[in-house]
């Protein structure tokens, strides 16, 4: 498989220009700005990235996202105990879009980043054209994670008119925030050329050189 790579070429990640690579770092012939060929350790930030946001996932669906003071009584809703209050006054629609935006895309994620993390440094299965189009659905669909933040900032705001007694954001909505925070850092550690490159790796022929001329004779 011929690649940029492969063709000693790099581009330049500040102005895009496509550069002969000479040594790393390289410095651009346009901006002179340094670069690496492929992000330095793409791998390893990605997966501590990943792994820091799945450990602030737990806290943030196991605490209160957010507390509502009525006469002065407290009410505390964690995200699930939230859906399920939207589900019993029957708006399903709401719900819907609170577990799709609060649980599926977070983890959906998280465990896609675990996936592409695997398929690169194992190449079982990999397929570079399909991995890495899933690569940029993950990194688009990040930010929208933040829609329980949205949520609680639009509560605190109808508290101000003066529509409910008081509320307050719980706990988990600065875990929530961090898991989500994190996710966005591990996807933009990812480099998704390197799915090319290992599958540029896997496909390498053997070299004849390499290998004995002639067969060591049999010692009887």
């Amino acid at each position: 498989m011929n690649t940029a790579k492969s063709k000693g070429l790099a581009l330049c990640p500040k102005c895009h220009k496509l550069n002969s690579l000479q040594a790393e770092p390289q410095q651009c012939s346009r901006c002179h700005g340094m670069f690496y060929q492929r992000k330095q350790n793409s791998l390893q930030y990605t997966l501590a990235w990943n792994v820091a946001a799945l450990i602030a996932f737990i806290p943030a669906n196991l605490y209160p996202i957010m507390i509502v003071y009525q006469l002065g009584i407290p009410s505390e809703a964690t995200i699930l105990s939230g859906i399920g209050e939207f589900i019993d006054y029957g708006l399903y629609p709401i719900a819907i879009i609170i577990f799709t935006a609060s649980i599926i895309v977070p983890l959906l994620k998280i465990i896609g980043l675990f996936v592409l993390v695997y398929k690169v440094h194992t190449g079982i299965r990999l397929k570079p054209d399909k991995h890495s189009k899933f690569y940029h659905a993950l990194e688009f669909l990040g930010p929208w994670s933040m829609l329980d933040v949205f949520v609680v900032a639009l509560m605190v705001t109808v508290v101000e008119l003066g529509f409910v007694t008081s509320v307050a954001a719980g706990p988990a909505i600065n875990y929530f925030t961090i898991t989500v925070i994190f996710t966005m850092f591990a996807a933009n550690s990812f480099d998704p050329r390197l799915l090319w490159d290992k599958k540029a790796t896997a496909q390498a022929p053997i070299s004849t050189d390499t290998l004995p001329r002639t067969l060591p004779e049999e010692k009887g």
